[in-house]
């Protein structure tokens, strides 16, 4: 993923701890400060109902997959005395984080009637072993888990759930495509296809593996293999694209939808419009493939914001469904959740929720933008068109509506292309994905181009609608060839009187780009191909 490493126009410098005993001192501190903080809010977001009979709660060790151990807590039900099974929810930690991170869920799912298992997954904080990245010992371990939670706790094995937020989700998913015994997942801020996510477009997202990696460094201890996963997607080696592609899709849950849909557990999956991490392409392209009881949720935000006040305790809208989906498929509860509306969207601008039977009819229509005549534009230098920094720019457009921004009128047509649309007389309800296709003819046989999709005010100032990179590789230099690029999904509504826009340029610090020093790239309308982009609009 991926270029010759000469051609590569960044270099990334790789977040280190130094010496052994002072990471792990350095683990150890953390994991106590992060603790406290989650205890503290697990204690002020339960405090209503502290003088009610309290779950039990009691830290242990798991060994998992290979006899690597474990590190989990488990809460049980007030009054379990082993004379009544309850269901059962398992939760892996997300990437990072330690195995406190679920408490105030957990305790609040216990209450409810179930017993509620939180375990550190292999290679993170004080749990044993290396980072995996969802391999095959941490699938294993999900399994020795429930094992265990059905050896030593209360729990129904005939009602068993898993979940979790981002790296949880994401081994939740392929857990149960993996073991029968799981009914039901509620899979938030995850991935169903890694490569999707991280590599979309061929291109590198580059601030995205400089968290991952970072956070894995100071929290955790990276396996080889994802050490030389990293050291690849850094340095752009071609030579390795299919092998990491290979690795990528071996822990995608997309990879194993035939076997999830086999084994009937109903999923439930909620992401970000802004997900910096794992896009919401990627989750509503396998929401199609699923063919078992179904729910797709999107939100405004970023990588996890959606659920992360449910963590301290307070109320949310994300967790809140998710207990609903584990009440109807894990209780048999009739609250309805199984006849509503599947896909729930909320717009990035204003308004409720809306509801659809399925994702391809949350747009009634699309309209065409014309990319007209032909026009050529100089690569390596970034004409300030962007998509915004890792987690604050979507952070930004989720509590004060501030996406990424542009001038577009000034914008440097020497390094940026530029096409509008004629000004809308009603608001316009963008809806879904929206789609690039053009010809486009570059003078190295190496690039990359990322576009843009603007609302553009009356001024002239551009708020992003979504964009996404593209890379190609190997191609004949003054060879024309079509490109057919979906930007990012997105719900967001351009008011009347606004125009959209179209920019495309070459670079973008969120991705790494493949372009030498001088190319050019020509985008041309050809009578018998035109170019365009294609937004989907909802009816108003």
């Amino acid at each position: 993923m991926i270029q010759e490493g000469g051609a590569k126009r960044h270099r990334i410098g790789r977040w280190r701890a130094t010496g052994g005993h002072g990471r792990a001192t350095l683990r150890t501190a953390a994991a106590g400060a992060v603790s406290a903080a989650l205890i503290a809010g697990t204690v002020v977001g339960t405090a209503p109902t502290a003088q009610a009979a309290a779950p039990s709660v009691r830290f242990i060790d798991i060994t998992g997959d290979g006899g690597t151990v474990l590190k989990a807590n488990v809460v049980t039900p007030a009054g379990a005395d082993g004379s009544h099974r309850y269901p059962l929810i398992v939760l892996p930690t997300s990437w990072s984080l330690p195995q406190v991170e679920y408490l105030a869920q957990a305790q609040k799912l216990a209450d409810a009637g179930y017993v509620v298992l939180t375990y550190n997954v292999r290679g993170f904080w004080q749990s044993g072993g290396q980072i995996e990245v969802a391999g095959p010992p941490d699938i294993a371990d999900a399994s020795k888990v429930i094992d265990w939670a059905l050896a030593h706790t209360p729990a129904d094995p005939a009602h068993v759930g898993m979940a979790g937020v981002s790296y949880g989700a994401g081994i939740s998913l392929l857990a149960a495509a993996h073991d029968k015994r799981i009914k039901a997942v509620a899979a938030l801020s995850g991935w169903a296809d890694l490569v999707a996510s991280i590599y979309s477009g061929r291109t590198q997202h580059v601030q995205a593996l400089g968290v991952l990696d970072g956070a894995a460094t100071l929290t955790g201890r990276e396996s080889p293999e994802l050490r030389e996963i990293f050291d690849n997607l850094y340095s752009s080696n071609l030579a390795k694209e299919q092998e990491m592609i290979d690795w990528g899709q071996k822990r995608s849950a997309a990879t194993y939808v035939d076997q999830l849909n086999k084994n009937g557990a109903a999923v439930m999956l909620a992401n970000a419009w802004g997900d910096t991490i794992f896009p919401a392409n990627q989750y509503a392209d396998f929401y199609q493939k699923l063919k078992v009881p179904k729910r797709l949720e999107l939100r405004p935000g970023d990588h996890a914001t959606a659920e992360l006040t449910g963590l301290f305790g307070l109320p949310n809208d994300v967790w809140t469904d998710t207990e609903r989906w584990f009440d109807h498929y894990l209780k048999s509860a009739d609250n309805g959740i199984d006849r509503e509306q599947p896909v729930q969207l909320k717009s990035r601008s204003a308004g409720g929720y809306e509801g659809y039977p399925d994702w391809k009819s949350i747009a009634a229509t699309r309209r065409k933008i014309a990319l007209a005549d032909s026009t050529t534009i100089h690569a390596n230098v970034d004409s300030g068109a962007d998509g915004g920094i890792v987690f604050l720019s979507s952070i930004l457009d989720q509590v004060a509506q501030l996406p990424p921004m542009a001038a577009i009128p000034l914008l440097p047509r020497r390094w940026a292309a530029v096409w509008q649309s004629e000004r809308y007389g009603t608001a316009q309800q963008v809806r879904g994905t929206a789609a690039l296709h053009t010809t486009l003819t570059p003078t190295a046989e190496s690039g990359t181009l990322v576009a843009y999709l603007y609302d553009v005010g009356p001024l002239g100032l551009g708020k992003l609608v979504t964009h996404a990179p593209y890379t190609w590789h190997g191609r004949t230099p003054g060879e024309p060839f079509d490109v057919d690029l979906d930007l990012f999904s997105t719900a967001y509504d351009v008011p009347a009187g606004h125009r959209l826009a179209v920019v495309v340029d070459t670079v973008d610090p969120l991705y790494i780009e493949h372009n030498p020093s001088g190319a050019q790239l020509t985008f041309s309308s050809p009578p018998d191909d035109p170019s365009y982009v294609s937004v989907p609009v909802r009816e108003q």
